[in-house]
């Protein structure tokens, strides 16, 4: 694993989904044993590059995600390594059923690509809003589950994962985000990356809420605050090691997460903190409420997702380990 940070809080030019499309174009050409399967949502996340490049390894099941993961465990079972994707919140709610049997129980090489994951969504729709979808998918025993940041991560880890047996599930971010590592970085699946040392507090953070971490982490330096701060790109497998080392050495966390807090990144650490190292903990992310139609920057102001909400909860934290 080898990273570089940019962290200069810059939207960048480019699509994330590109660094999806573009791991499996590279990969296509070397792998004739990876498909790809869409559900009507090629021109969405730019797949069409992938159906005329390899013709004969890319579908289109249409509107019909049950169908479509089905026919991803089925080719999966014949020795393809299968990429499937919908809208997150048809990657999660709808297909599920045949996710857990068919591709988990079966342990099967089906990984899962969910876009437009929580306020990403945006103006999709209250419903195609999931913030649930992440949830779903730590239920399966052995699979994965990944939260990315940003184009580099994302076309990181589509890497890893086609190298995985496991059946997975990665959220994407299809268009607009804001860079966090420079071309060229590396990471693993079940390793999480400390991009600041900090010593009062640690700040655990994924996917869009990374680059708001690091925002904190600088509202915090100002006020003479050191915070640590942790990308936790995946969810699960969880690097327990990472969180109880800072645990012991900061005596409060933080989690930050485009998602419910009671089931997803927050429940994760908080499971870790409770069995082997107990020191407060504060969840940032969505509470008890379903999806909303906006602009993204707006949503994360209703949602309480902004730096200013991880500064003030890391605040809370500190006042509870004293």
């Amino acid at each position: 694993m080898s990273i570089t940070l940019i962290g200069k809080h810059e939207k960048d030019s480019r699509a994330n989904r590109d660094g999806y499309v573009e791991a499996m174009l590279e990969m296509m050409a070397e792998n004739d044993k990876l498909v790809h399967i869409d559900c009507d949502l090629m021109g969405c996340i730019n797949t069409g590059k992938l159906q005329k490049a390899f013709p004969e390894r890319t579908f289109n099941a249409g509107i019909a995600e049950q169908n479509a993961m089905g026919v991803a465990a089925g080719m999966a079972a014949t020795g393809l390594t299968a990429f499937v994707h919908s809208f997150g919140c048809f990657a999660s709610r709808r297909m599920f059923d045949q996710a857990f049997l068919a591709a988990g129980y079966s342990e099967l090489p089906v990984h899962v690509i969910g876009s437009d994951p929580g306020v990403t969504a945006a103006f999709n729709g209250a419903t195609h809003m999931p913030f649930e979808d992440c949830a779903l998918y730590m239920t399966i025993p052995n699979a994965v589950v990944i939260d990315s940041c940003d184009i580099v991560q994302t076309k990181s880890l589509t890497k890893k994962l086609a190298a995985d047996n496991r059946p997975s599930y990665m959220r994407l971010i299809r268009k607009a985000f804001t860079t966090v590592y420079a071309d060229g970085s590396e990471f693993k699946i079940g390793k999480g990356v400390t991009l600041k040392d900090g010593k009062d507090v640690t700040i655990i953070a994924s996917g869009i809420m990374l680059d708001e971490a690091l925002k904190a982490e600088e509202l915090l330096a100002q006020e003479g605050v050191s915070a640590r701060v942790i990308d936790m790109h995946t969810w699960k497998p969880l690097d327990e090691e990472l969180v109880i080392k800072a645990a012991q050495e900061t005596g409060c966390i933080v989690t930050a997460e485009n998602h419910q807090v009671s089931c997803g990144l927050g429940s994760a650490v908080a499971n870790v903190l409770t069995e082997k190292c107990l020191v407060p903990l504060e969840r940032v992310g969505i509470r008890n409420r379903f999806g909303q139609v906006g602009p993204q920057d707006f949503l994360m102001k209703e949602y309480n997702l902004t730096a200013d909400d991880i500064a003030a909860a890391a605040h809370r934290a500190m006042k509870r380990k004293a």
